[in-house]
């Protein structure tokens, strides 16, 4: 979907809307793009903190309503403004009981509200939402093998990653639903939005995929669309891929070997030097 910039109420009244679309239709999960709530062309630190809002707060609070009523769970982007002022790209999860939890986009590019933004400083973490797994990221932190990677073996049946892809992100678009499902026999869903906003043109093309890397449905091009997919958690969870017993069987998730990863975190610098805080504005 489409959303305006800094109209707040706007955008909240269009994701209430849109979730009785999605339960009217039968979802149990409705998961919206980065920023919905707020836009994401922002240009300094108080732009940003004129629209932020703790978690839980208002807005979490009205999903909440329609959560409860129609028994469904919600995903959503927001900024989020911490109890010590601290700014992140967030998402919240909203279910029928009410707000579940925040997650704090990790990984921040130099791009947008993003460069103004607090880094996220929580771990991953699975929810269950009666009986499935899921796990958040949100747009950047989809380039990142391990974020996914993580969220699987903390017990996630289903990553969604809300996000706000323009048009130079077309190849992620094309690609990390797909890749990062079939890496992890889990399902995957990114969510994007459309329109034009400082300078940006942001290109939709929302995708899922399931345990298999199977591409269950790409959204249109520069258009607004609610579709569904089915989840099987119990699939997910059965990592082992049996093509022919005892001659070809693949476990891409059991048969790793952690023993030789330690340059993966051996070294928290960047490839060719260390991060000096330079590289974002702030």
């Amino acid at each position: 979907m489409d959303c305006t910039w800094g109209d707040k109420p706007a955008n909240l009244a269009a994701v209430l809307r849109r979730t009785e679309d999605a339960a009217d239709r039968g979802a149990r999960l409705v998961v919206f793009p980065e920023c919905v709530l707020t836009g994401y062309g922002f240009e300094s630190r108080e732009q940003l903190r004129s629209v932020a809002e703790p978690l839980p707060g208002p807005s979490t609070d009205a999903v909440a309503e329609v959560c409860r009523r129609r028994g469904v769970w919600c995903v959503f982007g927001l900024i989020e403004v911490a109890h010590d002022g601290k700014l992140y790209n967030a998402a919240a999860l909203v279910g029928p009981a009410g707000f579940v939890a925040g997650y704090r986009k990790l990984h921040l590019p130099c791009l947008g509200a993003d460069r103004f933004t607090d880094p996220g400083d929580r771990p991953f973490t699975v929810h269950d939402l009666g009986g499935l797994k899921l796990g958040l990221n949100i747009c950047f932190d989809g380039s990142f093998p391990e974020s996914a990677r993580i969220l699987t073996l903390l017990g996630a049946d289903l990553v969604v990653l809300p996000t706000n892809w323009a048009t130079n992100a077309r190849k992620m678009a094309e690609l990390v639903s797909a890749a990062r499902a079939w890496e992890n026999h889990i399902y995957y869903l990114a969510v994007n939005r459309i329109g034009d906003e400082a300078g940006f043109h942001y290109i939709g093309l929302s995708s899922a995929a399931d345990y298999l890397g199977n591409v269950l449905h790409v959204a249109p091009e520069d258009a607004e669309q609610l579709f569904l997919i089915e989840v099987d958690p119990i699939a997910a969870r059965q990592k082992r891929v049996v093509h022919c017993h005892g001659l070809y069987e693949i476990d891409r998730v059991n048969w790793r070997r952690p023993e030789w990863y330690g340059p993966l975190v051996e070294n928290p610098g960047r490839f060719t030097g260390h991060f000096t805080g330079a590289d974002r504005v702030g």
